[in-house]
Protein backbone atom coordinates (compact mmCIF):
# COMPACT_ATOMS: atom_id res chain seq x y z
CA UNK A 1 0.00 0.00 0.00
CA UNK A 2 1.08 3.66 -0.68
CA UNK A 3 2.98 5.47 2.04
CA UNK A 4 0.17 8.01 2.47
CA UNK A 5 -2.92 6.06 2.12
CA UNK A 6 -1.29 3.62 4.64
CA UNK A 7 -1.14 6.65 6.79
CA UNK A 8 -4.66 8.18 6.20
CA UNK A 9 -6.04 4.26 6.97
CA UNK A 10 -3.92 3.68 10.41
CA UNK A 11 -4.37 7.30 11.41
CA UNK A 12 -8.49 7.36 10.75
CA UNK A 13 -8.42 3.84 12.78
CA UNK A 14 -6.50 5.46 15.66
CA UNK A 15 -8.92 8.72 15.51
CA UNK A 16 -11.97 6.71 15.04
CA UNK A 17 -11.23 4.34 17.97
CA UNK A 18 -10.76 7.99 20.46
CA UNK A 19 -13.82 8.97 19.82
CA UNK A 20 -15.63 5.26 19.93
CA UNK A 21 -14.13 4.92 23.44
CA UNK A 22 -15.68 8.23 24.23
CA UNK A 23 -13.03 11.15 23.46
CA UNK A 24 -14.58 14.63 22.58
CA UNK A 25 -11.74 16.91 23.00
CA UNK A 26 -8.43 17.45 21.95
CA UNK A 27 -5.99 20.11 22.24
CA UNK A 28 -2.86 20.88 20.15
CA UNK A 29 -0.21 23.43 19.33
CA UNK A 30 1.14 23.38 15.72
CA UNK A 31 3.99 21.44 14.14
CA UNK A 32 4.89 19.36 10.99
CA UNK A 33 5.41 15.83 12.79
CA UNK A 34 1.99 15.95 13.98
CA UNK A 35 0.18 16.94 10.52
CA UNK A 36 -1.35 13.33 10.19
CA UNK A 37 -2.82 13.06 13.53
CA UNK A 38 -4.57 16.73 13.57
CA UNK A 39 -5.56 16.14 10.30
CA UNK A 40 -7.03 13.07 11.02
CA UNK A 41 -8.50 14.75 14.09
CA UNK A 42 -9.58 17.40 12.30
CA UNK A 43 -11.86 14.95 10.11
CA UNK A 44 -13.53 13.12 13.11
CA UNK A 45 -17.04 14.99 13.85
CA UNK A 46 -17.17 13.85 17.02
CA UNK A 47 -14.10 15.24 18.68
CA UNK A 48 -13.88 18.69 19.17
CA UNK A 49 -10.15 20.86 18.33
CA UNK A 50 -8.91 23.39 20.64
CA UNK A 51 -5.75 25.35 19.08
CA UNK A 52 -3.08 27.06 21.45
CA UNK A 53 0.16 28.34 20.28
CA UNK A 54 1.94 27.43 23.30
CA UNK A 55 2.43 23.38 23.97
CA UNK A 56 2.43 23.95 28.15
CA UNK A 57 -0.56 26.15 27.97
CA UNK A 58 -2.32 23.40 25.59
CA UNK A 59 -1.56 20.64 28.53
CA UNK A 60 -2.64 23.14 31.42
CA UNK A 61 -5.70 23.84 29.02
CA UNK A 62 -6.70 20.32 28.69
CA UNK A 63 -6.18 19.56 32.28
CA UNK A 64 -8.95 22.21 33.20
CA UNK A 65 -10.88 20.90 30.05
CA UNK A 66 -10.78 17.36 31.85
CA UNK A 67 -11.38 18.13 34.97
CA UNK A 68 -14.44 20.40 34.90
CA UNK A 69 -15.99 17.48 32.90
CA UNK A 70 -14.82 14.66 34.44
CA UNK A 71 -13.66 12.97 31.37
CA UNK A 72 -10.30 12.21 29.32
CA UNK A 73 -9.22 14.99 27.21
CA UNK A 74 -6.07 14.34 24.49
CA UNK A 75 -3.23 16.75 23.99
CA UNK A 76 -1.38 16.51 20.21
CA UNK A 77 2.18 17.70 20.16
CA UNK A 78 4.69 17.64 17.82
CA UNK A 79 8.09 16.38 18.36
CA UNK A 80 11.29 17.71 20.27
CA UNK A 81 11.05 19.86 23.32
CA UNK A 82 7.33 20.64 22.20
CA UNK A 83 6.48 16.97 23.86
CA UNK A 84 8.81 18.18 26.73
CA UNK A 85 6.78 20.95 27.33
CA UNK A 86 3.79 18.58 28.41
CA UNK A 87 5.68 17.55 31.45
CA UNK A 88 4.09 20.05 34.33
CA UNK A 89 0.72 19.38 33.23
CA UNK A 90 1.06 15.79 32.98
CA UNK A 91 2.80 16.10 36.47
CA UNK A 92 -0.05 17.68 37.96
CA UNK A 93 -2.32 15.54 36.13
CA UNK A 94 -0.88 12.49 37.74
CA UNK A 95 -0.98 13.99 40.77
CA UNK A 96 -4.51 15.56 40.78
CA UNK A 97 -5.70 12.29 38.84
CA UNK A 98 -7.23 14.29 36.13
CA UNK A 99 -7.72 11.99 32.82
CA UNK A 100 -5.46 12.96 29.86
CA UNK A 101 -4.55 11.33 26.98
CA UNK A 102 -0.94 12.55 25.53
CA UNK A 103 -0.48 12.16 22.44
CA UNK A 104 3.14 12.73 20.85
CA UNK A 105 4.17 12.40 17.33
CA UNK A 106 8.01 11.34 17.21
CA UNK A 107 10.31 10.67 13.97
CA UNK A 108 10.42 6.94 13.15
CA UNK A 109 12.87 4.74 14.70
CA UNK A 110 15.69 4.86 12.39
CA UNK A 111 16.19 8.79 12.74
CA UNK A 112 16.77 8.93 16.46
CA UNK A 113 20.40 9.04 18.17
CA UNK A 114 21.32 9.90 14.07
CA UNK A 115 21.30 14.03 14.07
CA UNK A 116 18.16 14.53 12.97
CA UNK A 117 16.13 17.93 14.19
CA UNK A 118 13.76 17.92 16.51
CA UNK A 119 14.38 14.85 17.93
CA UNK A 120 14.78 13.76 21.33
CA UNK A 121 14.52 10.28 23.48
CA UNK A 122 10.72 10.50 24.00
CA UNK A 123 10.52 6.69 24.70
CA UNK A 124 8.83 6.90 28.20
CA UNK A 125 9.47 10.20 28.74
CA UNK A 126 7.20 11.10 31.41
CA UNK A 127 8.51 8.52 33.85
CA UNK A 128 6.18 7.33 36.64
CA UNK A 129 4.19 10.48 36.17
CA UNK A 130 2.16 8.36 33.82
CA UNK A 131 -0.11 5.51 34.35
CA UNK A 132 0.13 3.88 31.48
CA UNK A 133 2.84 4.37 28.14
CA UNK A 134 3.26 2.86 24.82
CA UNK A 135 4.69 3.76 21.48
CA UNK A 136 2.65 2.61 18.39
CA UNK A 137 4.30 1.26 15.25
CA UNK A 138 5.40 3.75 11.99
CA UNK A 139 1.98 2.32 10.04
CA UNK A 140 2.74 0.90 6.91
CA UNK A 141 -0.65 -0.46 5.47
CA UNK A 142 -0.73 -3.79 6.94
CA UNK A 143 -4.27 -4.63 8.61
CA UNK A 144 -2.19 -5.60 12.09
CA UNK A 145 -1.11 -2.38 12.17
CA UNK A 146 -4.07 -0.27 11.94
CA UNK A 147 -5.87 -2.63 14.43
CA UNK A 148 -2.90 -2.23 16.67
CA UNK A 149 -3.27 1.10 16.29
CA UNK A 150 -7.26 1.56 17.13
CA UNK A 151 -6.57 -1.15 20.04
CA UNK A 152 -4.01 1.32 21.82
CA UNK A 153 -6.54 4.04 20.85
CA UNK A 154 -8.91 2.48 23.10
CA UNK A 155 -6.86 1.31 25.70
CA UNK A 156 -5.69 4.60 26.27
CA UNK A 157 -8.67 6.77 26.97
CA UNK A 158 -10.00 3.42 29.18
CA UNK A 159 -7.28 3.58 31.57
CA UNK A 160 -6.87 7.69 31.54
CA UNK A 161 -10.21 7.23 32.94
CA UNK A 162 -9.85 4.17 35.23
CA UNK A 163 -9.75 4.49 38.80
CA UNK A 164 -7.53 6.32 39.96
CA UNK A 165 -7.95 8.47 36.75
CA UNK A 166 -4.82 10.32 35.08
CA UNK A 167 -2.24 10.78 32.26
CA UNK A 168 -1.73 8.23 29.70
CA UNK A 169 1.07 8.16 27.24
CA UNK A 170 1.26 7.26 23.22
CA UNK A 171 4.27 7.91 21.12
CA UNK A 172 3.37 7.77 17.34
CA UNK A 173 5.95 7.82 14.84
CA UNK A 174 5.53 9.18 11.84
CA UNK A 175 7.84 8.93 8.73
CA UNK A 176 7.49 11.71 5.34
CA UNK A 177 5.93 12.59 3.28
CA UNK A 178 3.35 13.61 6.31
CA UNK A 179 -0.01 14.65 4.66
CA UNK A 180 -1.79 11.59 4.09
CA UNK A 181 -4.34 10.04 1.26
CA UNK A 182 -7.52 9.48 3.82
CA UNK A 183 -9.38 6.53 2.67
CA UNK A 184 -11.29 3.32 4.71
CA UNK A 185 -9.58 2.02 7.46
CA UNK A 186 -9.56 -1.77 8.77
CA UNK A 187 -11.99 -2.07 11.32
CA UNK A 188 -11.15 -2.98 14.63
CA UNK A 189 -13.62 -4.89 17.34
CA UNK A 190 -14.25 -2.87 20.55
CA UNK A 191 -12.59 -3.22 23.23
CA UNK A 192 -13.58 -3.50 27.06
CA UNK A 193 -14.12 -0.39 28.76
CA UNK A 194 -12.10 -0.86 32.43
CA UNK A 195 -14.18 0.95 35.43
CA UNK A 196 -11.26 0.44 37.68
CA UNK A 197 -13.31 0.36 40.60
CA UNK A 198 -11.58 -1.67 43.34
CA UNK A 199 -13.87 -4.36 45.58
CA UNK A 200 -14.13 -2.81 48.91
CA UNK A 201 -13.58 -5.99 51.90
CA UNK A 202 -16.22 -5.85 53.79
CA UNK A 203 -14.31 -7.35 56.67
CA UNK A 204 -12.14 -4.34 57.20
CA UNK A 205 -15.22 -2.06 56.51
CA UNK A 206 -16.72 -3.79 59.38
CA UNK A 207 -13.43 -3.10 61.53
CA UNK A 208 -12.81 0.81 60.45
CA UNK A 209 -16.87 0.96 61.43
CA UNK A 210 -16.49 -0.70 64.97
CA UNK A 211 -13.50 1.58 65.48
CA UNK A 212 -15.26 4.93 64.45
CA UNK A 213 -18.00 4.07 66.61
CA UNK A 214 -15.97 3.60 69.81
CA UNK A 215 -14.60 7.19 68.95
CA UNK A 216 -16.87 9.08 70.46
CA UNK A 217 -14.85 12.03 69.84
CA UNK A 218 -13.78 12.76 66.34
CA UNK A 219 -13.38 14.65 63.07
CA UNK A 220 -13.94 14.31 59.32
CA UNK A 221 -11.23 16.09 57.40
CA UNK A 222 -12.33 16.63 53.69
CA UNK A 223 -9.44 17.39 51.59
CA UNK A 224 -9.39 18.46 47.99
CA UNK A 225 -11.09 16.28 45.57
CA UNK A 226 -13.00 16.71 42.28
CA UNK A 227 -16.95 15.23 43.25
CA UNK A 228 -19.25 17.42 44.17
CA UNK A 229 -21.60 14.53 44.77
CA UNK A 230 -19.37 13.12 47.30
CA UNK A 231 -21.05 16.34 49.99
CA UNK A 232 -24.53 14.64 50.84
CA UNK A 233 -22.65 11.43 51.26
CA UNK A 234 -20.28 12.51 53.42
CA UNK A 235 -22.45 14.91 55.37
CA UNK A 236 -24.47 11.40 56.17
CA UNK A 237 -21.70 9.76 57.55
CA UNK A 238 -20.86 12.77 59.50
CA UNK A 239 -23.99 12.74 61.12
CA UNK A 240 -23.72 8.80 62.09
CA UNK A 241 -20.85 10.11 63.78
CA UNK A 242 -21.77 13.46 65.41
CA UNK A 243 -18.62 14.49 64.27
CA UNK A 244 -17.81 17.92 62.68
CA UNK A 245 -16.48 18.18 59.23
CA UNK A 246 -13.44 20.73 58.42
CA UNK A 247 -13.69 21.60 55.15
CA UNK A 248 -11.13 22.39 52.78
CA UNK A 249 -12.43 24.78 50.34
CA UNK A 250 -11.48 22.10 47.50
CA UNK A 251 -13.73 19.30 48.94
CA UNK A 252 -16.87 20.54 47.21
CA UNK A 253 -17.99 20.75 51.20
CA UNK A 254 -17.97 24.01 51.25
CA UNK A 255 -20.66 25.45 48.52
CA UNK A 256 -24.17 23.87 47.89
CA UNK A 257 -27.44 22.81 48.60
CA UNK A 258 -26.38 20.16 51.20
CA UNK A 259 -27.30 20.54 55.36
CA UNK A 260 -24.15 22.81 56.30
CA UNK A 261 -24.82 22.44 60.10
CA UNK A 262 -22.17 19.87 60.58
CA UNK A 263 -19.25 22.06 58.15
CA UNK A 264 -16.74 24.16 59.52
CA UNK A 265 -15.08 26.53 57.51
CA UNK A 266 -13.11 28.62 59.82
CA UNK A 267 -10.59 25.93 61.42
CA UNK A 268 -7.72 27.37 59.77
CA UNK A 269 -8.35 30.80 62.29
CA UNK A 270 -9.41 28.75 65.03
CA UNK A 271 -6.23 26.35 64.93
CA UNK A 272 -3.91 29.34 64.77
CA UNK A 273 -4.39 29.86 68.57
CA UNK A 274 -2.07 27.85 70.64
CA UNK A 275 -4.82 27.45 73.32
CA UNK A 276 -7.47 25.63 71.05
CA UNK A 277 -4.95 22.30 69.95
CA UNK A 278 -5.43 20.17 73.45
CA UNK A 279 -9.12 21.88 73.68
CA UNK A 280 -10.35 20.50 70.44
CA UNK A 281 -7.54 17.30 70.35
CA UNK A 282 -10.08 14.45 69.25
CA UNK A 283 -9.34 11.10 69.51
CA UNK A 284 -9.88 10.45 65.92
CA UNK A 285 -9.19 11.92 62.78
CA UNK A 286 -11.48 10.29 59.44
CA UNK A 287 -9.45 12.42 56.28
CA UNK A 288 -11.22 11.83 53.05
CA UNK A 289 -9.24 13.06 50.05
CA UNK A 290 -6.15 14.75 49.83
CA UNK A 291 -3.79 16.58 51.67
CA UNK A 292 -5.69 19.44 53.17
CA UNK A 293 -4.56 23.08 51.95
CA UNK A 294 -4.27 24.67 55.67
CA UNK A 295 -1.05 25.12 57.10
CA UNK A 296 -2.20 25.45 60.86
CA UNK A 297 -4.69 22.30 60.13
CA UNK A 298 -1.49 20.28 59.20
CA UNK A 299 0.42 21.54 61.97
CA UNK A 300 -2.09 20.39 64.37
CA UNK A 301 -2.27 16.97 62.90
CA UNK A 302 1.08 17.10 63.73
CA UNK A 303 0.56 18.15 67.24
CA UNK A 304 -2.01 15.64 68.21
CA UNK A 305 0.07 12.58 68.48
CA UNK A 306 -1.70 10.36 69.98
CA UNK A 307 -5.34 10.95 67.62
CA UNK A 308 -5.69 7.97 65.40
CA UNK A 309 -6.00 8.68 61.66
CA UNK A 310 -8.28 6.87 58.97
CA UNK A 311 -7.17 7.52 56.02
CA UNK A 312 -9.81 7.06 52.70
CA UNK A 313 -7.98 7.73 49.39
CA UNK A 314 -8.89 7.85 46.00
CA UNK A 315 -6.09 5.43 44.62
CA UNK A 316 -2.78 7.64 46.03
CA UNK A 317 -1.22 7.39 49.40
CA UNK A 318 -1.61 11.22 51.14
CA UNK A 319 0.17 10.43 54.51
CA UNK A 320 3.25 12.04 54.21
CA UNK A 321 3.66 12.37 58.07
CA UNK A 322 2.97 8.30 58.41
CA UNK A 323 0.28 9.00 60.84
CA UNK A 324 -2.64 6.56 59.11
CA UNK A 325 -3.26 3.28 60.91
CA UNK A 326 -6.28 2.18 58.50
CA UNK A 327 -6.04 3.79 54.62
CA UNK A 328 -9.32 2.40 52.80
CA UNK A 329 -8.10 2.68 48.87
CA UNK A 330 -11.28 3.29 46.13
CA UNK A 331 -13.48 5.90 44.38
CA UNK A 332 -14.76 8.17 47.51
CA UNK A 333 -17.82 8.25 46.88
CA UNK A 334 -19.03 4.15 47.00
CA UNK A 335 -16.21 3.84 49.58
CA UNK A 336 -18.63 6.82 51.87
CA UNK A 337 -21.54 4.80 51.03
CA UNK A 338 -20.12 1.29 51.81
CA UNK A 339 -18.40 2.69 55.32
CA UNK A 340 -22.00 4.65 56.56
CA UNK A 341 -23.90 1.16 56.12
CA UNK A 342 -21.52 -0.79 58.05
CA UNK A 343 -21.25 2.60 60.54
CA UNK A 344 -25.10 1.84 60.94
CA UNK A 345 -24.78 -1.49 62.05
CA UNK A 346 -22.04 -0.33 64.64
CA UNK A 347 -24.81 2.12 66.20
CA UNK A 348 -22.51 5.14 67.15
CA UNK A 349 -23.14 7.18 69.65
CA UNK A 350 -22.29 10.32 69.14
CA UNK A 351 -21.39 13.08 72.23
CA UNK A 352 -23.28 16.53 71.49
CA UNK A 353 -20.78 18.15 73.83
CA UNK A 354 -18.12 17.70 72.12
CA UNK A 355 -19.81 18.82 68.31
CA UNK A 356 -21.46 21.89 70.20
CA UNK A 357 -17.26 23.12 71.35
CA UNK A 358 -16.46 22.34 67.43
CA UNK A 359 -18.97 24.50 66.73
CA UNK A 360 -19.13 27.34 68.74
CA UNK A 361 -15.39 28.37 68.02
CA UNK A 362 -15.50 28.07 64.50
CA UNK A 363 -18.40 30.39 64.50
CA UNK A 364 -16.82 32.48 66.71
CA UNK A 365 -13.90 32.56 64.33
CA UNK A 366 -15.87 32.81 61.27
CA UNK A 367 -17.62 35.96 62.90
CA UNK A 368 -13.94 38.14 64.09
CA UNK A 369 -12.86 37.46 60.68
CA UNK A 370 -16.34 39.23 58.85
CA UNK A 371 -16.51 42.01 61.09
CA UNK A 372 -12.63 42.40 60.61
CA UNK A 373 -13.47 42.65 57.10
CA UNK A 374 -16.34 44.54 57.34
CA UNK A 375 -14.53 47.54 58.44
CA UNK A 376 -12.04 46.94 55.98
CA UNK A 377 -12.29 50.07 53.16
CA UNK A 378 -8.34 49.27 51.70
CA UNK A 379 -7.99 46.87 49.08
CA UNK A 380 -7.28 43.18 50.89
CA UNK A 381 -6.29 40.61 48.87
CA UNK A 382 -8.07 37.90 51.35
CA UNK A 383 -11.45 40.29 51.23
CA UNK A 384 -11.61 39.05 47.32
CA UNK A 385 -12.85 35.68 48.65
CA UNK A 386 -15.49 36.51 50.91
CA UNK A 387 -17.13 39.18 47.50
CA UNK A 388 -17.28 36.45 45.72
CA UNK A 389 -19.07 34.22 47.87
CA UNK A 390 -21.94 36.49 47.41
CA UNK A 391 -21.50 37.73 43.75
CA UNK A 392 -21.32 33.88 42.27
CA UNK A 393 -24.31 32.70 41.14
CA UNK A 394 -25.87 28.96 41.10
CA UNK A 395 -23.47 26.52 38.93
CA UNK A 396 -20.06 29.06 38.85
CA UNK A 397 -16.54 27.25 38.94
CA UNK A 398 -14.09 29.51 41.05
CA UNK A 399 -10.25 28.25 40.22
CA UNK A 400 -8.00 29.75 42.51
CA UNK A 401 -3.79 30.10 42.20
CA UNK A 402 -1.17 28.43 44.42
CA UNK A 403 1.06 30.49 46.70
CA UNK A 404 -1.71 32.84 48.48
CA UNK A 405 -4.66 33.03 46.60
CA UNK A 406 -5.54 29.13 47.76
CA UNK A 407 -4.86 30.21 51.33
CA UNK A 408 -6.53 32.87 51.56
CA UNK A 409 -9.19 31.05 49.76
CA UNK A 410 -9.44 28.46 52.71
CA UNK A 411 -9.46 31.59 55.29
CA UNK A 412 -11.91 33.90 53.69
CA UNK A 413 -14.56 31.95 51.71
CA UNK A 414 -17.72 30.88 53.96
CA UNK A 415 -19.65 28.24 53.55
CA UNK A 416 -22.46 29.39 51.23
CA UNK A 417 -25.95 27.85 49.74
CA UNK A 418 -25.19 28.15 46.25
CA UNK A 419 -23.28 25.27 44.18
CA UNK A 420 -19.65 26.58 43.35
CA UNK A 421 -17.45 23.89 42.52
CA UNK A 422 -13.97 25.19 43.31
CA UNK A 423 -10.81 24.07 41.84
CA UNK A 424 -7.10 25.11 42.02
CA UNK A 425 -3.61 22.43 40.71
CA UNK A 426 -3.04 21.02 44.12
CA UNK A 427 -1.74 18.26 42.86
CA UNK A 428 1.87 19.53 42.27
CA UNK A 429 0.81 23.22 43.69
CA UNK A 430 3.06 24.56 41.23
CA UNK A 431 2.21 28.14 39.47
CA UNK A 432 2.67 27.19 36.17
CA UNK A 433 -0.06 27.10 34.10
CA UNK A 434 -2.70 28.52 36.04
CA UNK A 435 -4.44 30.83 34.01
CA UNK A 436 -4.56 28.28 30.90
CA UNK A 437 -6.09 25.49 33.59
CA UNK A 438 -8.75 28.06 34.30
CA UNK A 439 -9.64 28.68 30.59
CA UNK A 440 -9.50 24.90 29.94
CA UNK A 441 -12.33 24.61 32.91
CA UNK A 442 -14.36 27.50 31.34
CA UNK A 443 -14.36 25.94 27.88
CA UNK A 444 -16.52 23.19 29.47
CA UNK A 445 -19.12 25.90 29.96
CA UNK A 446 -20.07 24.66 33.19
CA UNK A 447 -20.99 28.17 34.53
CA UNK A 448 -19.48 31.68 34.94
CA UNK A 449 -15.89 30.85 35.81
CA UNK A 450 -13.70 32.93 37.92
CA UNK A 451 -9.87 32.55 38.77
CA UNK A 452 -8.01 34.09 41.43
CA UNK A 453 -4.15 34.56 40.80
CA UNK A 454 -1.25 36.60 41.58
CA UNK A 455 0.85 38.36 39.45
CA UNK A 456 3.81 35.99 39.70
CA UNK A 457 1.02 33.10 38.22
CA UNK A 458 -0.38 35.65 35.96
CA UNK A 459 3.24 36.30 34.47
CA UNK A 460 4.60 32.93 34.23
CA UNK A 461 1.65 31.76 31.85
CA UNK A 462 0.75 35.15 30.17
CA UNK A 463 0.86 33.38 26.93
CA UNK A 464 -2.40 31.16 27.82
CA UNK A 465 -4.49 34.17 27.64
CA UNK A 466 -4.71 33.62 23.69
CA UNK A 467 -6.81 30.93 24.13
CA UNK A 468 -10.00 33.08 25.80
CA UNK A 469 -9.91 35.29 22.72
CA UNK A 470 -9.20 32.45 19.96
CA UNK A 471 -11.59 30.41 21.65
CA UNK A 472 -14.24 33.30 23.36
CA UNK A 473 -13.89 32.09 26.20
CA UNK A 474 -15.90 33.93 29.22
CA UNK A 475 -14.15 34.20 32.41
CA UNK A 476 -13.34 36.24 35.03
CA UNK A 477 -9.61 36.64 36.26
CA UNK A 478 -8.79 38.40 39.31
CA UNK A 479 -5.09 39.63 39.50
CA UNK A 480 -3.92 39.92 42.67
CA UNK A 481 -0.84 41.89 42.26
CA UNK A 482 1.59 42.79 44.89
CA UNK A 483 4.76 43.22 42.84
CA UNK A 484 6.20 39.89 43.48
CA UNK A 485 6.31 36.80 45.85
CA UNK A 486 3.90 38.10 48.19
CA UNK A 487 3.71 34.71 50.18
CA UNK A 488 7.37 34.77 50.96
CA UNK A 489 6.54 38.35 53.25
CA UNK A 490 4.79 35.17 55.31
CA UNK A 491 7.74 33.18 55.78
CA UNK A 492 10.50 33.49 57.86
CA UNK A 493 13.01 34.33 54.99
CA UNK A 494 11.05 37.40 55.73
CA UNK A 495 12.89 38.58 58.84
CA UNK A 496 15.50 36.29 58.60
CA UNK A 497 17.56 37.34 55.56
CA UNK A 498 15.63 40.91 55.48
CA UNK A 499 18.87 43.09 53.29
CA UNK A 500 18.44 40.17 50.79
CA UNK A 501 15.06 39.46 50.70
CA UNK A 502 13.93 41.45 47.72
CA UNK A 503 15.92 39.95 45.88
CA UNK A 504 16.11 36.92 46.50
CA UNK A 505 12.57 36.23 47.52
CA UNK A 506 10.24 39.24 46.87
CA UNK A 507 11.61 39.54 42.86
CA UNK A 508 9.55 42.40 42.28
CA UNK A 509 9.20 43.01 38.66
CA UNK A 510 7.12 46.34 38.00
CA UNK A 511 5.04 45.19 34.97
CA UNK A 512 1.77 46.61 34.33
CA UNK A 513 -0.54 43.97 33.21
CA UNK A 514 -3.23 46.53 31.75
CA UNK A 515 -1.06 46.19 28.46
CA UNK A 516 -1.42 42.29 28.22
CA UNK A 517 -5.35 43.31 28.59
CA UNK A 518 -5.14 45.17 25.43
CA UNK A 519 -2.26 42.93 23.88
CA UNK A 520 -5.08 39.93 23.92
CA UNK A 521 -8.09 42.29 23.34
CA UNK A 522 -9.40 41.38 26.92
CA UNK A 523 -11.93 43.49 29.15
CA UNK A 524 -9.91 45.21 32.44
CA UNK A 525 -10.22 47.18 35.62
CA UNK A 526 -8.64 48.13 38.37
CA UNK A 527 -10.62 49.31 41.15
CA UNK A 528 -9.43 50.89 44.02
CA UNK A 529 -11.81 50.83 46.95
CA UNK A 530 -14.36 48.30 48.32
CA UNK A 531 -17.19 49.21 46.58
CA UNK A 532 -15.27 49.32 43.02
CA UNK A 533 -14.03 45.96 43.81
CA UNK A 534 -17.10 44.82 43.88
CA UNK A 535 -19.14 46.42 41.08
CA UNK A 536 -16.13 45.80 38.79
CA UNK A 537 -16.73 41.85 39.69
CA UNK A 538 -20.44 41.79 39.52
CA UNK A 539 -20.03 43.36 36.17
CA UNK A 540 -17.18 41.01 35.11
CA UNK A 541 -19.28 38.27 35.76
CA UNK A 542 -22.09 38.86 33.57
CA UNK A 543 -19.59 40.22 30.77
CA UNK A 544 -19.52 38.99 27.14
CA UNK A 545 -15.80 38.30 26.96
CA UNK A 546 -12.86 37.49 29.77
CA UNK A 547 -12.22 40.30 31.55
CA UNK A 548 -8.94 41.21 34.06
CA UNK A 549 -9.99 42.38 37.06
CA UNK A 550 -6.68 44.07 38.77
CA UNK A 551 -6.52 44.89 42.36
CA UNK A 552 -3.06 46.36 43.55
CA UNK A 553 -1.86 45.92 46.78
CA UNK A 554 1.62 46.38 48.47
CA UNK A 555 3.02 43.00 50.61
CA UNK A 556 3.92 44.27 53.97
CA UNK A 557 0.48 45.65 54.27
CA UNK A 558 -1.05 42.78 53.28
CA UNK A 559 0.55 40.81 55.69
CA UNK A 560 -0.05 43.01 58.46
CA UNK A 561 -3.71 42.68 57.61
CA UNK A 562 -3.60 39.09 57.54
CA UNK A 563 -1.90 39.22 61.22
CA UNK A 564 -4.67 41.83 62.57
CA UNK A 565 -7.82 39.60 61.29
CA UNK A 566 -5.96 36.38 63.08
CA UNK A 567 -5.41 37.96 65.68
CA UNK A 568 -9.00 38.99 66.75
CA UNK A 569 -9.89 35.39 65.06
CA UNK A 570 -7.74 33.98 68.05
CA UNK A 571 -9.09 36.60 70.70
CA UNK A 572 -13.08 35.12 69.72
CA UNK A 573 -11.84 31.56 69.82
CA UNK A 574 -10.20 32.05 73.59
CA UNK A 575 -13.42 33.53 74.49
CA UNK A 576 -15.47 31.06 73.27
CA UNK A 577 -13.66 28.32 74.70
CA UNK A 578 -13.35 30.29 77.91
CA UNK A 579 -17.41 30.35 77.61
CA UNK A 580 -17.53 26.55 77.21
CA UNK A 581 -15.43 25.90 80.09
CA UNK A 582 -18.13 28.28 82.55
CA UNK A 583 -21.07 26.50 81.30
Amino acid sequence: MEHRTALGATVTAFVTALADAGLRHACFAPGSRSTPLVLGLAREPRIRLWDHLDERSAGFFALGLARALDEPVAVVTTSGTAAANLLPAVVEANLAQVPLVVLTADRPPELRDAGAPQTIDQLRLYGTHVKWFAELPSPDGTPLVQRAAASAARRAVALARAFPPGPVHLNLPYREPLVPHFGLSIAAPAGAVLSGTPQLDERELAEVAALLARRRRGVVLAGPQPDPALAPALVELASLLGYPILADPLSQLRAGPHPRDLVLDAYDAVLREPEALPALQPELVLRVGAIPTSKPLQLALEAWENTEQILLAAGNWPDPAHRASWVLQGALRPTVRALTRALALATPRPDTDWLARWRAVDRAARAALEAGLAELDEPFEGRVFRELAELLPDGAVLVAGNSMPVRDLDAFFPSVPQRVRIFANRGANGIDGVTSTALGIAAARTGPTVLVTGDLSFYHDLTGLLAARRHRLRATIVLLHNDGGGIFSFLPQAHEVPEQFEFLFGTPHGLDFQHAAALFGLAYARPTDRSSVRDALAAALVADRTSIVELRSDRQRNVVLHQELWARARAAVRDALAAGTRR
